[in-house]
């Protein structure tokens, strides 16, 4: 497990594991966060097609069990289930490749909520060596900060300024740390520590551009 209580409004926690899931061997990446809002205001905005889009991406479809969405320009699926306020789980397509997330909601105070996110997929071995779970997991630091940022009072970034504060210093210093808690999570499963660095500092530069020697 990986704790970073350095950005945001709250703690993160990064957990990585292995399971079996519909008959299948995958990789579990849990990213969890603690954001500034009740359970209640949390969940409208995790599943609210209106507001999705003002922490994330613009969506369509019918976001009720059993029906399907398409996120804008990345991955669509299916809601499998959904427990107000509490936990969905849905789907993720995206290249052909289908992989499952769940996302669980859970009170801590009057104004402050933990959400977790557990993604379950599959990777072929050498994208895992090649890249480590960073390559999943920043994506969803990214996103959860966003979801984070949506409830700030002077947020640091917003969807429409996302793609500039990505390529900023502050950017490139979240996507640094963020792939730093991935590779300690990946040495505490059991991955060779070298490895594990250099597949961090090979994601690393793939999100930043930054030349990984």
């Amino acid at each position: 497990m990986a704790h970073d209580n350095s950005d945001g409004a709250g703690s993160v926690r990064r957990e990585l594991g292995r399971r079996e899931h519909e008959g299948r061997q995958v990789h579990a990446l849990i990213s969890a966060r603690v954001c500034g809002a009740d359970r209640n205001d949390l969940w409208d905005a995790l599943t609210n097609a209106d507001r999705i889009p003002k922490w994330f991406l613009p969506i369509s479809g019918d976001l009720r069990p059993g029906g399907s969405y398409q996120l804008e320009g990345n991955a669509g699926g299916e809601i499998a289930e959904c427990e107000p306020p509490e936990r969905f789980g849905l789907t993720w397509r995206m290249h052909g490749d289908v992989s499952w997330v769940t996302v669980t909601l859970s009170d801590l105070s009057e104004d402050l909520t933990e959400v977790r996110l557990e993604h379950l997929a599959q990777f072929p071995p050498e994208f895992w060596e090649e890249f480590g779970p960073g390559a999943v997991g920043i994506g969803w630091d990214q996103a959860l900060f966003g979801l984070d940022q949506h409830f700030a009072s002077s947020p640091s970034v917003v969807p429409e300024t996302a793609e500039a504060w990505i390529t900023s210093e502050e950017g490139r210093d979240f996507t640094r740390r963020s792939s730093d808690a991935w590779c300690e999570a990946s040495i505490a499963l059991g991955t060779d520590e070298a490895a594990a660095r250099a597949a961090a500092d090979r994601v690393t530069a793939f999100y930043t551009g930054e030349d990984p020697t």
